[in-house]
């Protein structure tokens, strides 16, 4: 065993793998399906209190990653909440809403309530009625009885009027004229006679003949003018007496029609008022609904020809219909648009525009949940212009508007009704991820007192074995639901160890059910294939194989640069300031781990460590802190005697991408020392891992994928029986390596290593012990520490004896500026995993020295 070996990283704690025989069943027909959620009992208890909580502004915020089962959580916790309630008796039904016709101003229909399932029948009882009306008043104005009123109406002021028109006759005769009423007015004329006299006669006529008739003919037509007054206020007083004719028999069939709707509606004091308002028009408008008895069938869906309908205020929009509901309805709008959230106002083509009515108002998502739930995802809120807007101003005034979306951005629409606005008590949840959380916590002033409930789902659960065998029963839901073949024990096996290596945990399983519907499908896909009944082991490492293969093109892509020796990466031999760093890239659906080789020059200055990538500005700043903190263990280890005076450089090679993340530091550093050292670095070993000022290496991200890019690379290459990967110790917990890489390891073609300090890498990585100081503050002959603390004395007295030959020579006939110590620059690897990291640190100046002048 050579000295590295102590290192290896048991094959046991390779891959955490599920013993079939621990399941008591043989397949998971044989159990019950899954009903309830499996580890989120911080989620179900926040969603508990907050659908408990009747209160303003406890409305629901559901955090958590996409296929955690938040929206199948939700509508199963309010479901099964309210199937209780109901139970009990506490969960009623909403009421109806129905929009009118308002009297008073027609362009603001007035809203009202009904209990629920009543809205249908109020409106039918409303059509009956104007049936009832119509076919009323048609029958008593056609009767023989009110043509005999209105006929003695009309004979009485006929009568009068021609007793005033026999009397102006008689004495215009007596004065010579002749004198007719006509439509189209009064003609008085002079007489000869008994004789009307023609033009020629008159014109035959002295002019003081003519003068004569014209001063009769202007005092009889001051007599007319009379008689014509008289007639018109006859005519008046008949119309009058029609129309009040017309008013009582409309009374009477309004009276006799109304009656029984009123006072079945007496205690409901809206419904009640608009029906004595609606009574009372129609009978002020009987001549209406007497005209509309002769109109033209209804064309292009309105009524008489084509005009507005004229009994429209018998109309009643049932605008919310909960009578097909059991209990507080629970609505997902999947499209939050601002109609689909808050209704629309419809419209109809009329003489060149556009007419609108309360009969044309429709519901939105708002409307439908009244009294009850309503769901929604924050970035399908988001995106929909106005939405977020409208909801946040629906909270807090509690009432809905039902508005023209186009009024929301200051345009002028046709017609704008203005309709009474709904009050609305809703209870809201809205789902999103936890940034979008922090995001709206942090700027958006009215979020705390909107949600003040956050439920937050976990995407990981413990792994146990009642957790494992609630996989199982997943797993027979899934099954039963989508119609699949069932799993066998050694299915559901392989199922639970792909929920740990999802999270790169060996004590959690993924609670992204979601994800796992999908292998369980594709499973069921090759059993198929395989023409098999139950779903092995062997078809669920199929479809996790095949989903790799259908992603992972840009990987072999890669790989090939490497085998072909396009992307320089070395798996054999030794070379000194030189070690292959992992990452990971991550392309959203598929991430996998990439060898790169870091590179460490060392040189005389006092520039500190620098980092290409940074300077370059190819780096982030979790990558510039790791960087950074490669000083602090420099100065810690070897300056407590003497000032540092070192200039390094530290690159990513081939890297053309930006990196960030602190998991190449330990590589860069170990780069670094061996450069100082000038000792070979074993090339056939990878390594990762973040290390701090002290020395101590900490677990980083992408464990899997980075040792499982390496693995590919040495297979494409040739193993040579010593190639390998070291890992931070503490990332043990998190291996779950595929099948074939851990095949390589017990074959004995590959290694894993784990390391909890840099001295442990240095020793694994070089064969020579790093060394530990002694109490005279030396390391010993023969170490890594040595060899680095003594290239540093020498770097040190080399400049110190530069700057004593400049300061003896002749001086230069320029002012000078010497070199100031600037801080180190930091570098990262092009890891895309999850390290914490802070602000990206400011560069220091350089100190300006002292200008020396020729004397």
């Amino acid at each position: 065993m050579s000295d590295s070996d102590r290192f290896n990283v048991p094959l046991g704690d390779l891959r955490r793998r599920q013993d079939a025989a621990e399941f008591q069943f043989e397949c998971t027909e044989d159990l019950a399906p899954l009903t309830e959620f499996i580890g989120q009992d911080r989620a179900l208890r926040s969603l508990q209190f907050g659908l408990g909580v009747d209160r303003a502004g406890y409305n629901i915020f559901v955090t958590g990653l996409t296929g955690t089962g938040k929206a199948t959580a939700i509508l199963e916790y309010l479901r099964r909440s309210l199937a209780e309630r109901s139970v009990s008796g506490e969960a009623a039904r909403p009421d109806d809403w129905c929009y009118v016709y308002n009297f008073q101003d027609p362009d603001r229909p007035n809203a009202i309530r009904l209990a629920a399932g009543t809205g249908r029948q109020f409106r039918d009882q409303l059509e009956e009625l104007l049936t009832t009306v119509r076919t009323n008043l048609s029958r008593v104005f056609t009767s023989n009885e009110y043509e005999h009123q209105r006929r003695t109406v009309l004979e009485l002021g006929q009568k009068a009027a021609q007793e005033l028109i026999d009397a102006a006759q008689r004495e215009t005769a007596a004065a010579g004229f002749s004198l007719s009423f006509s439509p189209m007015g009064i003609t008085l004329l002079p007489k000869i006679g008994d004789q009307v006299m023609t033009p020629e006669q008159f014109a035959a006529l002295t002019s003081e003949e003519r003068s004569a008739i014209d001063a009769r003919q202007r005092e009889v037509m001051v007599r007319v003018s009379e008689v014509a007054q008289k007639l018109r206020a006859i005519e008046r007083e008949a119309a009058q007496n029609l129309r009040a004719l017309d008013r009582s028999v409309a009374d009477a069939v309004m009276n006799g029609t109304f009656e029984s709707t009123i006072e079945r509606y007496a205690s409901d004091g809206e419904v009640h008022q608009f029906l004595v308002d609606l009574k009372n028009f129609m009978a002020g408008n009987v001549l209406l609904l007497r005209e509309q008895e002769s109109q033209a069938p209804a064309v292009a869906g309105l009524p008489g020809g084509g005009q507005p309908d004229p009994f429209l205020a018998f109309r009643v929009n049932v605008f919310v219909d909960n009578s097909e509901a059991a209990g507080p309805p629970i609505v997902i709008e999947p499209n939050p648009s601002w109609t689909n959230m808050f209704g629309r106002i419809e419209r109809k083509a009329y003489l060149g525009t556009y007419a609108s009515d309360h009969t044309l108002l429709k519901a939105g998502a708002v409307h439908r949940a009244n009294g009850g739930y309503l769901v929604l995802n924050l970035i399908d809120v988001m995106t929909k212009p106005g939405a977020w807007d409208g909801l946040k101003r629906l909270i807090r005034t509690k009432e809905a508007r039902l508005e023209d979306p186009m009024e929301q951005y200051g345009f002028l629409t046709p017609q704008g009704l203005r309709p009474e606005p709904v009050p609305v008590d809703i209870k809201l949840i809205v789902t999103g991820d936890p940034m979008a959380y922090f995001l709206l916590t942090a700027y958006d002033e009215e979020f705390w007192e909107m949600f003040k409930v956050k439920a937050d789902f976990d995407f990981q659960i413990p792994r146990s074995a009642e957790n494992a065998l609630a996989y199982a029963g997943f797993v027979c839901a899934v099954c039963e639901r989508e119609k699949l073949r069932h799993f066998d024990r050694t299915a559901v096996a392989k199922l639970v160890e792909h929920g740990s290596r999802s999270v790169d945990d060996q004590e959690k399983l993924s609670a992204r059910f979601g994800r796992l519907r999908d292998v369980i499908v594709e499973a069921d896909y090759w059993a198929r294939q395989d023409g098999a009944d139950l779903v092995a082991a062997a078809h669920v490492q199929r479809a996790i194989t095949e989903r790799v293969h259908r992603l992972n093109l840009v990987e072999e892509r890669l790989r090939e640069l490497i085998a072909r020796g396009t992307l320089i990466v070395d798996t054999q031999g030794a070379v000194s300031g030189q070690v292959n760093g992992l990452s990971v890239l991550d392309f959203g659906d598929f991430s996998f781990g990439r060898p790169s080789r870091i590179t460490a020059r060392t040189f005389l200055g006092q520039r500190g460590v620098v980092s290409i990538d940074r300077e370059s500005q190819l780096s982030g700043k979790i990558h510039d802190k790791g960087v950074l903190t490669l000083a602090g263990y420099l100065g810690s280890t070897y300056a407590h005697d003497k000032p540092l005076s070192l200039s390094a450089s530290v690159s990513f090679e081939q890297g053309y991408e930006a990196v960030d993340g602190d998991s190449a530091s330990l590589a860069e550093l170990c780069a670094v020392l061996s450069s100082l050292a000038d000792v070979p670095i074993r090339q056939d070993l990878a390594m990762t891992g973040s290390v701090n000022q002290k020395g101590e290496v900490q677990p980083i991200g992408g464990v899997n994928q980075k040792v499982e890019g390496f693995h590919d690379v040495c297979k494409e290459m040739g193993f040579t029986g010593t190639q390998g990967v070291m890992i931070p110790e503490r990332n043990r917990r998190n291996l779950m390596l595929r099948e074939d890489v851990v095949e390589s390891v017990e074959r004995g073609d590959f290694r894993i290593l784990s390391v909890s300090s840099v001295d442990e890498a240095l020793e694994a990585l070089t064969g020579i012990p790093a060394g530990e100081r002694q109490e005279d503050g030396t390391y010993p002959e023969g170490t890594v520490h040595h060899l680095v603390d003594k290239r540093l004395r020498e770097m040190g007295e080399a400049m110190r004896q530069f700057g004593r030959r400049a300061k003896d020579g002749p001086l230069p006939e320029k002012a000078e500026e010497e070199p100031a110590p600037a801080a180190p620059v930091d570098a990262d690897d092009a890891d895309n995993d999850d390290d914490d990291g802070g602000d990206q640190p400011k560069k220091r100046s350089p100190a300006k020295g002292r200008k020396k002048r020729r004397k």
